[in-house]
């Protein structure tokens, strides 16, 4: 019993050691490396996989990603379909959010431990508090999630599909769908549902609401509860790119595309709107073959996953708030104005300089994963960058050359992904920055004895 006890005491010692950037660092690899371990035994398996393919799904699901190179319905029986959803969950709603929600709800209190991981994590405004944001992070997920399963449930009994099939299909997709992970048990995606509009609805309302974010939500249900309440300066900016950028892509996928603008009325309309916003969400389902798309369309696709969506969300990609605040600083620059404005709100250094590095850091790595795998692989080089930009941005979507890759090559997009979840500043931050010990000594006191 001691020897357990000096063995906690030391691991506690050791985390509380770590930066909050390390501690997420080491979390999500935690993640990933039980997910491997579970879905290499055999048990959970229909056939063999190699270990590297289960590496690979581990990582895509706990990055919330989506990219597969094995089927995951022909790979994994119920079990092993069953640890994939639950990984993508981890995943998507956070390391330790679950967990310091249940040490809340046992009425322990919450460690500076959690506070600095989640503060860290989530980039909370300092209105909202930790513990209020938890329960409404839980809830909504819950809300929205059972919601979608009802839904889903709905439209697949419709479409002929039995009832056990039709209940593990609604739940799987349901939250594959509100954590933007994209895993599908249709080897096609949605492909086969592409002129199904509640399931075309379903899946676009629960990847939009999970990729906005638990504070972009909060904000919106809060206005409407309250009159006097105004939205954010963060909302807006994030709502109004957020549409622009939809749209944009809309139009083109809508009039530029062949294989979707030879459709006709509603089937058209939805083919063109569910591409953009598989593509801003990052939920990475697709109802069209990307893998047929012109070079333009796949360029403009490549853009869409580039930047993403809210940085309080499930989705992946720069995030629309470092694009708007670099297009605030070259707007600045050409009027050669000193100060740095965006809707007429000033915006402080410190997030210029945070998004300015998260801008460099993202699009270098975008450069390097594509130089490294046009040495590996035998593709055409848009095909090349669209997987790199794909798992980056957390998003899922590929050409088809995802089972395909080599040794190499699937090492390369599982370090993207991995990289595409922490964040490129916290991964940076994780490896290269020194950290400096809290000074809060009682507090780490404190953290030790609970």
């Amino acid at each position: 019993m001691s020897i357990l006890k000096t063995i906690t005491g030391k691991y506690r010692r050791f985390k509380l050691s770590l930066s909050p950037q390390q501690n997420l660092f080491y979390g999500f690899l935690t993640y990933i490396v039980t997910g491997t371990l579970l879905l290499s035994l055999p048990w959970l398996q229909k056939v063999s996989v190699p270990i590297l393919d289960n590496l690979f799904i581990a990582t895509s699901a706990v990055s919330t990603t989506g990219l597969v190179t094995v089927s995951v319905f022909d790979s994994y029986n119920f079990f092993g379909q069953f640890v994939v959803m639950v990984l993508f969950q981890l995943g998507g709603i956070g390391y330790l959010t679950f967990t310091t929600f249940m040490l809340l709800s046992t009425t322990r209190r919450m460690t500076h431990w959690h506070q600095r991981i989640l503060k860290t994590e989530f980039t909370l405004p300092k209105t909202i508090k930790i513990q209020d944001f938890l329960a409404s992070v839980i809830i909504f997920t819950l809300v929205m999630e059972i919601l979608g399963v009802i839904l889903f449930l709905i439209a697949f009994r419709a479409e002929g599909m039995p009832w056990a099939q039709a209940i593990w299909a609604s739940i799987f997709h349901s939250v594959s769908a509100f954590c933007t992970a994209g895993f599908s048990l249709f080897n096609s995606s949605f492909v086969d549902y592409s002129d199904n509009v509640l399931i075309n609805t379903t899946i676009s309302v629960l990847a939009i609401t999970g990729s906005m974010g638990f504070i972009v939500v909060t904000d919106f249900v809060q206005r409407i509860k309250k009159k006097g309440h105004k939205l954010s300066f963060t909302t807006k900016i994030i709502g109004y790119g957020f549409l622009i950028l939809l749209c944009f892509g809309f139009i083109f996928f809508y009039v530029y595309e062949p294989n979707i603008s030879q459709l006709e009325g509603q089937e058209r309309f939805l083919a063109a709107f569910f591409q953009s916003m598989t593509a801003m969400t990052t939920v990475g389902f697709n109802t069209a073959d990307f893998g047929a798309f012109l070079l333009p369309i796949l360029l403009v696709t490549i853009f869409l996953m580039y930047i993403g969506a809210s940085p309080s969300g499930t989705a992946g990609g720069m995030k629309i708030t470092t694009l708007t605040a670099v297009f605030a600083i070259m707007k600045s620059r050409i009027k050669n104005s000193k100060k740095i404005t965006f809707l007429g709100r000033s915006i402080p250094y410190e997030r210029l300089y945070i998004a300015t590095s998260s801008f460099i850091f993202y699009t270098s790595l975008i450069a390097l994963g594509t130089f490294l795998l046009t040495f590996s692989e035998d593709f055409e080089f848009e095909k090349v960058m669209f997987e790199v930009a794909s798992a980056l941005g957390t998003v899922g979507l590929s050409t088809g050359i995802t089972g395909e890759l080599t040794g190499f090559g699937k090492i390369v997009i599982i370090v993207l992904m991995f990289i595409g979840r922490l964040g490129v500043l916290t991964f940076g931050l994780a490896i290269w920055a020194k950290y400096k010990e809290d000074d809060d000594v009682e507090a780490i006191k404190d953290d030790l004895a609970v």
